[in-house]
């Protein structure tokens, strides 16, 4: 295979930054595209300093938003006083599709390690994890996932509140999405999970990072020639009863991340919410930390829902 000898684009980021470098590589059959973890930075280049050393020899540079912690010497403002060509690029969270998906645990500190893992690693349900700590039942939980109860905790906004916090949060870093986000609303079910987009997505913020940075992308559908790296996470379901709302095809399986050389391990609601109930069970309920369910639960209204399900 000939040497690529074209410009040198570093991407910094989480495992969406895998696939934006994976579709950079396409689309720009000269570039030499490296890609850097954000949670292995420190090992791989000790410090800022160091990470700034091997950036300099970079043509481009596009990362996502990191913050302190994550590597000695500052965050990625303090990255981009000291490597001025440095292009941040927005991170896609859209919840709208999978609205009763959350994260347990110490969220803010942007590390799965810090993350209660369950059978579907990190990602857990909002409706099983309270329903657990008000004390309910796997059955009596499972009888809340209903559109009624979905209204009530405010799964109907979904769509509205996650499409103004991505849109704005797009337009701090001067990356105006808001052709990009109609156009993927146009498709269908664009995410696998609140967290994961499909390739296409990653598709449209790779071939804007190449065309603003003065370079010429080919112009073809990335589906059609590469697969999408983020099918290999666990992948979450969209509900009947949301995706009778979006008018999407409904999933009802849950996917565990899968273990190569070996077949997905599926599971329906009553087993997700099952085993997810044994999880918390052998947990402290300290490490059951999650900012919505503490909402939920001191909200007397929302507390009500979850009594009369377990009085039912």
């Amino acid at each position: 295979m000939p040497q690529r000898s074209g410009p040198r684009i570093a991407v910094i980021g989480n495992c969406q930054a895998v696939g934006t470098a994976q579709v950079l590589r396409l689309l720009l059959p000269d570039a030499r595209v490296e890609t850097h973890a954000i949670g292995r930075l420190a090992r791989q280049f000790r410090d800022l300093d160091g990470l700034v050393r091997h950036l300099r020899g970079a043509d481009h540079v596009f990362s996502h938003f990191f913050p302190g912690g994550f590597l000695p010497g500052g965050n990625v403002l303090a990255l981009q006083t000291r490597v001025p060509h440095l292009r941040l690029f927005p991170t896609i969270v859209f919840p709208a599709f999978h609205p009763d998906l959350v994260y347990v645990g110490d969220v803010a500190s942007l590390r799965l390690s810090t993350l209660v893992h369950g059978p579907l690693g990190p990602s857990h349900s909002a409706i099983a994890l309270c329903g657990f700590l008000e004390g309910l039942g796997v059955t009596a939980t499972l009888g809340l996932y209903t559109d009624a109860v979905f209204e009530r905790l405010g799964y109907g906004r979904a769509w509205e509140e996650g499409a103004a916090h991505l849109l704005a949060a797009a337009r701090e870093m001067q990356f105006g999405l808001e052709p990009e986000f109609a156009r993927w609303s146009r498709r269908g079910c664009f995410m696998h999970d609140a967290h994961h987009p499909r390739l296409p997505v990653l598709g449209d913020i790779a071939r804007r990072l190449a065309t603003e940075a003065g370079l010429k992308p080919l112009d073809l559908r990335v589906e059609d020639y590469l697969p999408d790296t983020l099918v290999d996470e666990a992948m979450w379901p969209v509900y009947p009863a949301i995706a009778e709302r979006y008018g999407v095809p409904a999933q009802t399986l849950f996917r565990a991340r899968p273990v190569r050389g070996r077949p997905p391990r599926m599971l329906d609601l009553p087993g997700f919410v099952s085993e997810s109930f044994a999880v918390y069970a052998r947990l402290p309920r300290e490490r059951l930390v999650c900012a919505r369910i503490a909402a939920w639960r001191a909200d007397p209204g929302i507390r009500a829902l979850f009594a009369s399900a377990g009085g039912a």
